[in-house]
């Protein structure tokens, strides 16, 4: 529990480092993007360096 704590702390940490805690910007996507800095944040400090690919998406017809 405490290694849990410690590990969203040090994600926490990883978000403000990036600013994501300061900007207004409040919707769906900016939310997720912290939550996912969080979780996987600690990540880049122990070198792994984590990266998700978008899939491309079909584009409407017209």
């Amino acid at each position: 529990m405490i290694l849990l704590l410690v590990w969203l702390a040090i994600g926490a940490l990883a978000a403000g480092q990036r600013g994501y805690f300061t900007t207004g910007d409040t919707s769906c996507a900016s939310a997720t993007t912290i939550i996912v800095t969080i979780v996987a944040g600690p990540l880049n400090y122990f070198g792994v360096n984590p990266q998700v690919e978008c899939p491309t998406l079909p584009q409407p017809s017209e």
